[in-house]
């Protein structure tokens, strides 16, 4: 069974104006597209972990033969967390509901959040993620390089935030602080505070 790109829940342009259209377009057709195609390609060498969905695998990498467990990591991280990504996007939500009580109980306030997950996704070096995860029944905020995903450490991602630059770089360019302030205007937070319930239970 191959892996595919999930379905989009809305249009390329439904995150207008802090995500464009283009941008958007590209992102999940060329390279959310390249991540699936090319762990699919890994995985005609095992046929016995083609039943697995892709967040099996990242969980239990060890497990993945070495000679395809680089190329699992890397794009099969990228499919995740890709995956994961596009249900966290939504114009006009409000924290709310069991999430927006732990965020106040784990950070002080919202504020103090959003100023920590900003300045944890600005000090990526290169290409990686910001992340809020749950690990060990709390909430952590944290970052990842390249395409790794927080279930190759056994956290359960929250939220998520793309900072690579194929994200964002045709619309902010080199203005990477720009696009971080532009992603809390769009996150789908029914779907974070989901996620948390799911974890939390």
């Amino acid at each position: 069974m191959k892996h595919t790109l999930p379905k989009l829940s809305y249009a390329y342009d439904a995150l207008e104006p802090y995500i464009d259209a283009r941008t958007m377009e590209i992102h999940y057709t060329k390279h959310h597209q390249a991540y699936v195609d090319k762990l699919n390609v890994a995985l005609e060498k095992h046929p016995n972990l083609q039943n697995k969905n892709v967040n099996e695998l990242l969980k239990s990498l060890n497990n993945v033969p070495e000679d395809i467990r680089i190329v699992v990591r890397n794009h099969g991280g990228g499919h995740a967390n890709h995956s994961l990504f596009w249900q966290l996007l939504k114009k006009g939500e409000k924290c709310s509901g069991k999430i927006a009580q732990a965020i106040d109980k784990a950070f002080g306030s919202f504020e103090e959040f959003k100023k920590l997950f900003s300045e944890k996704a600005l000090s990526v070096f290169g290409s990686g993620w910001a992340w809020l995860v749950f690990h060990n029944g709390k909430l952590e905020i944290y970052n990842t390089a390249r395409q790794d995903s927080p279930l190759i450490e056994n956290k359960i991602p929250i939220l998520g935030l793309d900072v690579w630059e194929h994200a964002y770089y045709l619309k902010y360019q080199n203005r990477r602080a720009e696009y971080i302030e532009a992603f809390f205007n769009i996150i789908n937070w029914k779907k974070v505070n989901e996620l948390y319930e799911n974890a939390v239970n």
